[in-house]
């Protein structure tokens, strides 16, 4: 087993920026300057090559999700694209496969909607956008719907409430993986004031 944290951040048509963009830059500023061993972010994409958000920024994918290397962690963010992906067979089946394989599945905002449609919600606590929250139930009624928290680890899974929160997650993924002295060192870094409180659920 690879001793490099290897995170993979997914892109696709009409993304919503700040989903990828947040976590990108708390997770590669933790990468290139406060890790004490080896983390590496990806930008992985359904091919390589650009793709245009949802408010108009090309973002460049890296790696195909078929010759991607083995992924500890994938941030799926948000955004308009979603609603094609909650109904891609090929996507979805990708996401169970990635969850046997034991990656961490992390959503930011509708990610969780299309983490519910692959059925990997079902039963556990989750959270999303906050005008999306009775969509998340609807997709899926078995899952316990965390209204008033920004994030929820429930262990192999974590998900976050929309936009701007996808950065508190990732922060927490620092901590998770790296400590919370890292943590707090990449949010010092980044000059980021987290909204106060932050609520958040564990496992």
């Amino acid at each position: 087993m690879s001793d490099t944290l290897t995170i993979g951040v997914l892109l696709f048509e009409d993304v919503e920026e700040l989903d990828m963009v947040g976590p990108w830059e708390v997770l590669g500023f933790w990468a290139a300057h406060i890790a004490s061993s080896p983390v590496q972010v990806l930008a992985v994409g359904s091919e390589v090559g650009v793709v245009r958000g949802s408010k108009g920024l090309g973002l460049v994918a890296d790696h195909a999700v078929a010759d991607a290397p083995p992924l500890d962690v994938l941030v799926h963010p948000g955004g308009n694209g979603t609603r094609a992906l909650a109904k891609d067979t090929a996507h979805l089946e990708w996401l169970r496969h990635l969850h046997e394989q034991g990656t961490v599945l992390a959503s930011v905002c509708t990610g969780s909607l299309v983490l519910a449609a692959a059925g990997l919600l079902a039963g556990r606590p989750a959270t999303t956008h906050r005008d999306y929250l009775d969509k998340l139930a609807k997709i899926d009624p078995s899952v316990d719907v965390r209204t008033p928290d920004r994030y929820v680890d429930d262990g192999d899974i974590v998900t976050s409430a929309g936009v701007s929160a996808g950065i508190d997650m990732a922060l927490h993924l620092v901590t998770r993986f790296g400590g919370s002295e890292a943590s707090e060192l990449t949010r010092a870094g980044i000059q980021y004031e987290a909204p106060e409180p932050v609520a958040d659920s564990g496992a």
